[in-house]
C-alpha cells in the first residue's frame, strides 16, 4: 500500500515512524508544525499509520501524545549506517525528523577535506567520459601534471581518492583528491580507459576474518563487535580496495598471526586471497611469499 502512496504523504509517514523509533513519541501539532499541512490532514495521516502499522503505536488522551508501544516494528527501513551518518552530521533526506532536535551522534573528525569545487570538475569528467588534465603533487615526484580519466570517486575511510586511468603510467591507479590542484577538460575517453576495463576494480576478493589468536584474551568480544559467525566474519571488498580496508583495521595479514599489540584485533584467516593484488604495501605484515 505505501507504493500507492504520494511521496509527500510518504514522507510524513516516514517522520512518524523515525519519531516513534528515535524520540519514542510526537503529538499530532509535530507533524503538522513539520510540514506546514492543517491538522485534519495530520489526523488523517495518523490514522493511516495506524492502518498500516496497527500496533506500532498508543495514544495517551491525557498528554495526548502517540508513543511507541512494545510490539513497534518500523514500517520503514532504517539502515543502520546511513541513519546513523544522517544523526551524526544533522543531514535529512525528507523521510526522518533530522533537525526537530539535536542527537546525541558525533562524528569522527576530519583531517581531510578536498576542495568541492575540484571535485565537481572530476565528477563532471566521471559522467560525460572525459579526460582531465591536472596538476598533482605525489609523494615520491612532487609537482607533475597527469592526465587521467576519472571514473569513480572513493571514501577509503581515512581520506578520498579518485579511481582513474593515468595516461603517464597507462595504468589505473588512485590519486588522493586533497592533492589535485588544478582540473582542466582534456580529449575524450577511450575504450580501454573505461571502468569496465578496470580489473583490480571489477575483481572482487572475499576475506574471511577472524579474532586474533595471540593477542585477544576473550573472542567473543570480537565476535560481537564484526558480526561473526561461528568465529568468522566474510566481507567482499573490489581488490583496488583490499589495502586501504586492511590498514584501517589493522588486520594481521600475516601467515602466522605474527603481529602483536592490542591494535590487532583481527587476522585474516585466507591470506591466499591477497595473491595478484596491488596496494598491498599498507596491509598490515604482508609480505609477498
Amino acid at each position: 500500500m505505501l507504493d500507492d502512496l504520494s511521496y509527500a504523504q510518504k514522507q510524513r509517514l516516514a517522520y512518524i515512524d523515525f519519531c516513534l523509533l528515535f524520540k519514542g513519541s510526537l503529538c499530532r501539532i509535530d507533524l503538522v508544525e513539520k510540514f506546514a499541512v492543517g491538522l485534519s490532514a495530520g489526523s488523517r495521516d495518523f490514522n493511516l499509520y495506524k492502518e498500516l502499522a496497527p500496533d506500532n503505536l498508543s495514544y495517551d488522551v491525557k498528554l495526548k501524545r502517540y508513543f511507541q508501544t512494545a510490539e513497534f516494528k518500523p514500517l520503514f527501513e532504517h539502515d543502520a549506517q546511513r541513519t546513523l551518518a544522517k544523526l551524526a552530521n544533522n543531514i535529512s533526506d525528507g523521510f526522518d525528523a533530522i533537525g526537530d532536535v539535536t542527537y546525541p551522534v558525533e562524528p569522527a573528525s576530519n583531517l581531510n577535506v578536498p576542495n568541492i569545487f575540484l571535485v565537481a570538475k572530476v565528477v563532471q569528467a566521471t559522467l560525460n567520459k572525459f579526460a582531465v588534465e591536472i596538476e598533482y603533487t605525489s609523494l615520491t615526484s612532487g609537482n607533475d601534471k597527469r592526465v587521467i580519466v576519472p571514473h569513480s570517486i572513493v571514501d577509503n575511510g581515512l581520506r578520498w581518492h579518485v579511481r582513474a586511468f593515468d595516461r603517464k603510467s597507462e595504468s589505473f591507479r588512485d590519486f588522493v583528491l586533497t592533492r589535485i590542484h588544478k582540473v582542466n577538460r582534456a580529449t575524450e575517453a577511450k575504450p580501454f580507459e573505461s571502468p569496465e576495463a578496470d580489473y583490480e576494480w571489477n575483481r572482487i576478493i572475499t576475506l574471511q576474518f577472524e579474532p586474533h589468536p595471540n593477542n585477544i584474551k576473550y573472542p567473543a568480544a570480537i565476535e560481537l563487535d564484526y558480526g561473526m559467525q561461528n568465529g568468522m566474519s566474510e566481507v567482499n571488498v573490489r581488490a583496488a580496495m583490499v589495502g586501504y580496508l586492511l590498514r584501517r583495521w589493522n588486520v594481521d595479514c600475516t601467515e602466522n598471526a605474527e603481529l602483536t599489540g592490542p591494535e590487532f584485533q583481527l587476522w585474516l584467516r585466507n591470506r591466499h586471497s591477497l595473491m595478484n593484488t596491488s596496494n598491498l604495501a599498507i596491509a598490515p605484515g604482508y609480505k609477498v611469499a
